[in-house]
C-alpha cells in the first residue's frame, strides 16, 4: 500500500515536471508574466487532478479501515466471533484476517471462560454448605441458594450489596470480623435461636490473589450434628444409669449373702430370687439396647414380605394370654368386618412380631387388674392398620409426646417396678418407620390408651 501510494505521487511529481517543461520548450517566445500564467493554469489542473486521485485513493483505502472500524466495535460490544469482509488489496485482506482470527479466539477464550463459571457456579449452588463471596468493601460478589437457606435472604439481589445488609444476624459478622483481621483463615460455630433453634459453622478465609482482596465465606448447617451428640450423651447417661440401676442390686444381694445370709435358708432364697430378677432385667435390658442399636443402624437386615396380619394378631394375643390372665385382665381381638380375612401387610415377620408383643406387653403392664386390652385391625387399599386399646392408668398430655424417646419414663418408679426397660416403645417406632409405616398414639389420663401402627399392604408397596 506505501509503494502504490508512493509511485501515485511520484508520477503526479514528473507530470509536473514534464508539462512546465514542454510548456517552456514550445513557448521560448513568450512573455515572463504569460509563461507564469500559463503555468498557474497548468498547474492549478494538475492540483485539481492530484486531489480527486487522492481523495479517490484515500476513500478506497478508508473504506476496509471503517469496516475493521465497525467490526472492532461490535466485538467491543460483545458480540464475539463476529467476522469482517473488506475489499482492497492484499494488505486490507491481510489486517482483515487477522481481525478475524483474534475475533474467533476471543470467542473461544470467552466461550470456555463462561463455561467454567457455569460450571463453577452450579458446584457451588449443589454444594450441602452455604458459600458467599465478599470483596475488600464487604461487598457481596456471589451467593449461592444454600447460603441464602441458611442465612434467610435472597441470594439473587444479594450481589452487589453490603453483607450488612444481606443478613442480620450478629453472632455471623462476628465471626467474619475475626476471620477477617486474623491473617490465618477462621472457623467458629454458634447457636440460633428461634422456634426451631439451629447450630451454624462459619469458616472464614481471606484471599488477596489476582489484585482482588476479599474473602469466602463457608456456612454449614450443623444442628443435626449436635443433636445426634446430644442424643448420643444422653443415651450413654441413661444406659450407664440403667445398667447400673439392676448391677447395684445384684451387688447388694451377693454382699448379703457372702456376709452370712446363707445361713438362713428362708434369706437366702429372698436374696437369689432378687439377684435372678435383676439378672433378667439386665439381661432383656442389653437385649433391648442391641436389638435398637441394629434397628437404628440398619444392621437388622429386615426381609419385607406379606405378612398375614389376622394370623400374626391371634398368635400375639395367645402368647400373652397366659400373663394376662395372671392380672385377670381381659384380652381380646376384633377382626374386621369390611377386610378380607387374609390381608397381608407389606412387613418383616420378626419384626412386626415384635410390635405387636410390646404393645400388647406394655399395655398389660400398665392396666389394673380387672382392666380390658382390645387388638383390632384395619386395611384400606394402601395400607393396613392395628391398635392395641387400653383400659389403663393413661399418659399425661405433657409426656404424650415423648413416649417413643429411649429410656423416657412417664413415672420412673413405677416403670422400673413393672419391670420396663424404656426402650420397648422406641424399639416399636424404629422398627415401624424400618418398615416403612408409623405408630401413633392417643391417651386419656386415668382412661387408657391406644397405640395405632399403619403398615403398608402387600400388593401396594
Amino acid at each position: 500500500m506505501f509503494w502504490r501510494l508512493f509511485l501515485t505521487y511520484l508520477m503526479l511529481v514528473v507530470v509536473t515536471i514534464v508539462l512546465v517543461g514542454l510548456l517552456i520548450a514550445q513557448r521560448p517566445e513568450a512573455t515572463a508574466g504569460e509563461l507564469v500564467g500559463e503555468l498557474t493554469a497548468a498547474l492549478a489542473l494538475i492540483v485539481i487532478a492530484a486531489v480527486g486521485a487522492a481523495f479517490v485513493l484515500a476513500r478506497w483505502f478508508a473504506r476496509p479501515l471503517v469496516e475493521l472500524h465497525e467490526g472492532a466495535r461490535k466485538l467491543a460490544e460483545g458480540d464475539l466471533g463476529h467476522r469482517v469482509r473488506v475489499r482492497g488489496g492484499a494488505e486490507h485482506f491481510e489486517l482483515a484476517e487477522t481481525f478475524n482470527a483474534m475475533s474467533a479466539r476471543l470467542a473461544d477464550t470467552f466461550r470456555l471462560l463462561e463455561h467454567d463459571r457455569e460450571q463453577l457456579r452450579a458446584i457451588l449452588s449443589g454444594m450441602v454448605e452455604g458459600v458467599i463471596a465478599i470483596d475488600e468493601r464487604r461487598r457481596v460478589v456471589f451467593a449461592n441458594d444454600r447460603a441464602g437457606a441458611l442465612l434467610e435472604f435472597d441470594p439473587a439481589n444479594a450481589v452487589g450489596a453490603q453483607l450488612a445488609t444481606v443478613t442480620r444476624l450478629a453472632p455471623f459478622h462476628a465471626v467474619v470480623d475475626k476471620g477477617l483481621a486474623g491473617a490465618v483463615a477462621h472457623r467458629e460455630e454458634f447457636g440460633v435461636p428461634g422456634a426451631v433453634p439451629r447450630h451454624l459453622s462459619v469458616y472464614v478465609s481471606r484471599f488477596t490473589g489476582h489484585g482482588t482482596p476479599g474473602a469466602v465465606v463457608v456456612i454449614d448447617d450443623t444442628t443435626d450434628v449436635r443433636q445426634a451428640e446430644r442424643a448420643r450423651q444422653d443415651f450413654v447417661a441413661n444406659a450407664s444409669h440403667e445398667l447400673k440401676t439392676p448391677l447395684a442390686v445384684i451387688k447388694s444381694n451377693v454382699e448379703a449373702l457372702l456376709d452370712g445370709a446363707t445361713a438362713d435358708p428362708e434369706a437366702c432364697a429372698t436374696f437369689l430370687a432378687q439377684v435372678a430378677k435383676e439378672a433378667d432385667r439386665l439381661a432383656d435390658l442389653i437385649k433391648d439396647m442391641l436389638s435398637l442399636s441394629r434397628i437404628e443402624s440398619g444392621a437388622l437386615g429386615l426381609e419385607l414380605r406379606p405378612v398375614p396380619l389376622g394370623r400374626a394378631i391371634t398368635e400375639c394375643v395367645e402368647r400373652n394370654l397366659t400373663r394376662a390372665e395372671a392380672k385377670t385382665l381381659t384380652i381380646v381381638e376384633k377382626p374386621p368386618t369390611d377386610v378380607p380375612a387374609d390381608v397381608t401387610a407389606w412387613a418383616d415377620q420378626d419384626g412386626l412380631r415384635q410390635i405387636l408383643d410390646n404393645l400388647v406387653d406394655n399395655a398389660i403392664k400398665y392396666t389394673p387388674s380387672g382392666g380390658r386390652i382390645t387388638v383390632r385391625w384395619g386395611a384400606t387399599a394402601d395400607a393396613v392398620s392395628f391398635e392395641v386399646e387400653d383400659t389403663g392408668i393413661g399418659i399425661p398430655d405433657a409426656d404424650v409426646g415423648r413416649v417413643f424417646e429411649r429410656f423416657y419414663r412417664v413415672d420412673k418408679a413405677r416403670d422400673r417396678a413393672q419391670g420396663s426397660t424404656g426402650l420397648g416403645l422406641a424399639i416399636v417406632k424404629h422398627l415401624a418407620q424400618a418398615m416403612r409405616g408409623q405408630v401413633r398414639v392417643s391417651s386419656m389420663l386415668g382412661k387408657g390408651t391406644t397405640f395405632r401402627v399403619t403398615l403398608p399392604r402387600a400388593g401396594s408397596a
